[in-house]
């Protein structure tokens, strides 16, 4: 898959995953690894620019002595998904008609 539409899925997957639950790196990686290839120097980059984006807050909590960095979608981050999932329908509009056009030809 080309890299800048990978990067842009796995961004919207992130958000997706913080949409149903607050989390923190480790356990992001944890949950989107079980599904697509990730490791914690991919997610980090990613989770930084939807930061800086305002797409996700981040809160800090003590664990285990630690401080443990937590990351919250915001109501911007919500909007990105929903734009996401729009524009993908077009995608697949266009998918299946470049599909059906190759299958005539071969």
């Amino acid at each position: 898959m080309e890299t800048q539409l990978k990067r842009g899925v796995i961004e919207i997957y992130v958000l997706a995953q913080l949409r149903k639950k607050e989390s923190y790196g480790y356990e992001i990686v944890s949950t989107l690894s079980k599904y697509i290839e990730i490791s914690e120097s991919t997610l980090y980059p990613i989770l930084r620019r939807l930061e800086v984006a305002d797409e996700l807050e981040t809160y800090s909590v003590i664990h285990n002595g630690r401080n443990r960095k937590y990351y919250k979608i915001t109501k911007k981050g919500i909007k990105h998904i929903e734009e996401f999932l729009d524009a993908w329908q077009d995608i697949i509009q266009t998918y299946d008609q470049i599909s059906n056009d190759y299958e005539e030809v071969k």
